[in-house]
């Protein structure tokens, strides 16, 4: 990756960036799935007709790289079963029916202290206890990401506020009401790591949220050890899909993660200011994570919203919150962005820990065209930010021949959704390059 290639989709912000969060009200019934982060699958610790309350723990991690679940509403256990999942399609999930009290759990567990005399270790592992993953999307468990292997050196800690996908704007919308307590998380996470360098990359259509970040350091003083933190805002060129964390710490830094590596091979570690913001919430208020600020976006413009809420809200609830009507054409909803974001076939699908938008779009989003033969264009190769080749990926797929297509780095895919966005045949490359994925996992 000698050089990053990025496209210049529009970027549909104005529909929601001056909208203003607000509080979703609590769902009558959660769905809360046990796989939504990267890993194993959390393990339920209620049953069926157990009481619960708001914050209380439902399911604890399984293994290293796994994450807690944490009831959103108070209620009743109806079921753990079988459910719609947004990403999955169908996975087991903790069902609750809410009381409508939201009463909230004590974390007695945790003894009262300043927060400014908690040793690394008490930080980390109120992390994990709050069932913290990476809310960008991957969702990877955030307690494994500050915890690197010994022999991996970080030295510079990146947060990344790009949100480059297209008509998401919740990032952004954070960035803007709560910069204070982004920085305040951001010192909490940086002394977990022990690393006193710190970026926070911010892209230019959000020079209001910089400057607001700014504002915050300048105030807080955020410091390591008695020392001032290295902090700094960078803002980049709005491009896509710069919010990739290899992409990101290529702009930041000009370091290249190795094929097959990770950040912390080159010792870098990138966190969401989503994340961030959870570490706060988990570290000064005690607070597990059981909801956080998603974009209900698309072609109606008067349903857009940057909202709070409860994380296993069915996506039909949150829709109607938001003023959906079944007779306004709509034709397609989307969890996430146009880019890397899966449509929906079931609306009972919750908001999942990885849920950063919904997309609601009308027919005049639905592709005509007929997809064509490959042209030998190049121009998947060219957009393609981590230099592969998708049509040669492709056609392997097509002419099932998933041995040859392993030979073109398929994993390397960050599913950033560029080559089908710019192939002029409308081949769904990038649905054939996860299809190689899976298919050369399961020989």
């Amino acid at each position: 990756m000698a050089s990053v290639n990025f496209i210049h989709p529009p970027d549909f912000k104005d529909i929601a960036k001056n909208k203003k969060i607000e509080q979703a009200p609590i769902p009558k019934r959660a769905i809360l799935p046990l796989s939504q982060h990267t890993g194993a699958p959390s393990e339920p610790v209620v049953n069926a007709g157990d009481s619960v309350k708001t914050g209380s723990l439902i399911a604890q991690a399984k293994g290293f790289i796994s994450a807690n679940l944490h009831s959103s509403v108070s209620g009743k256990v109806l079921a753990i079963e079988e459910s719609p999942h947004p990403g999955l399609g169908i996975s087991k999930a903790i069902i609750i029916e809410s009381d409508g009290q939201d009463i909230k759990a004590s974390l007695d567990s945790v003894p009262v202290k300043d927060v400014s005399t908690l040793s690394k270790e008490e930080i980390a592992a109120l992390i994990k206890e709050a069932g913290i993953v990476g809310l960008g999307g991957a969702a990877f468990p955030a307690f494994v990401k500050l915890n690197p292997p010994p022999a991996k050196k970080i030295d510079t800690f990146i947060i990344n506020g790009a949100e480059c996908e297209p008509f998401l704007t919740c990032d952004h919308r954070l960035m803007l009401e709560r910069p204070k307590e982004i920085i305040l998380g951001v010192q909490l996470m940086a002394k977990v790591l022990g690393v006193k360098d710190v970026i926070i990359g911010v892209e230019e259509n959000k020079i209001d949220a910089a400057e607001r970040l700014n504002s915050s350091i300048f105030v807080l003083k955020p410091s390591l050890g008695g020392q001032s933190l290295n902090l700094k805002v960078k803002i980049l060129k709005t491009q896509y899909p710069q919010g990739g964390e290899k992409q990101l710490i290529k702009m930041l830094l000009n370091r290249e993660v190795p094929s097959g590596g990770l950040p912390l091979d080159i010792g870098v570690v990138v966190n969401n200011v989503q994340t961030v913001f959870a570490v706060y919430e988990a570290v000064y208020l005690k607070k597990p994570l059981y909801e956080r600020v998603i974009t209900v976006s698309g072609s109606f413009s008067n349903m857009a919203k940057n909202i709070l809420v409860r994380i296993g809200a069915p996506i039909k609830d949150v829709l109607d919150y938001c003023g959906l009507n079944q007779k306004t054409g709509l034709y397609k909803v989307i969890m996430g962005g146009p880019m890397t974001g899966v449509a929906q076939c079931d609306l009972n699908a919750p908001v999942i820990k990885g849920t950063s938008g919904i997309l609601i779009l009308d027919k005049k989003f639905r592709l005509k065209e007929e997809e064509l033969e490959c042209i030998r264009c190049s121009r998947c190769i060219e957009a393609c930010p981590v230099g592969l080749m998708p049509c040669a990926i492709g056609l392997s797929v097509k002419k099932d021949k998933f041995d040859l297509a392993a030979s073109y780095d398929p994993f390397d895919c960050i599913d950033c959704g560029s080559c089908s966005y710019v192939c002029p045949s409308k081949i769904p490359l990038a649905q054939l390059v996860k299809l190689a994925k899976v298919k050369i996992k399961r020989q």
